[in-house]
């Protein structure tokens, strides 16, 4: 239940700013809009990188207290790992920029 209610509440967000991405004139309501909407989307990013991160050296470090031998396959696998969670911030930061400084829809 609370999955399906946080995927409605993200979906009605999704909507409600995409009425501003499509405006055919740039107002300033707009214009703060999309600054509203380009915050939002990093912030969400950042929050879901950084859980999911945190939540891979937390299986990392209970590996490696459990099997003290595997330390350098876990770590290794934990550095890809986190490098590729890591790209998913990066290309939200560079979807956020786009739109907040050469926005396509305008």
């Amino acid at each position: 239940m609370r999955k399906s209610l946080l995927v409605f509440f993200h979906t009605m967000l999704f909507v409600g700013l995409a009425s501003a991405a499509y405006a055919a004139e740039v107002a300033p309501e707009i214009v703060s809009s999309i600054a509203l909407g380009t915050g939002l989307g990093i912030g969400i990013a950042a929050i879901g990188t950084g859980i999911g991160q945190g939540l891979g050296l937390k299986g990392a470090c209970e590996g490696t207290a459990r099997n003290p031998e595997a330390g350098g396959k876990i770590t290794v696998t934990l550095l890809i790992g986190l490098a590729m969670i890591e790209s998913l911030a990066i290309y939200a930061l560079v979807i956020c920029l786009i739109l907040l400084f050469a926005n396509p829809f305008v």
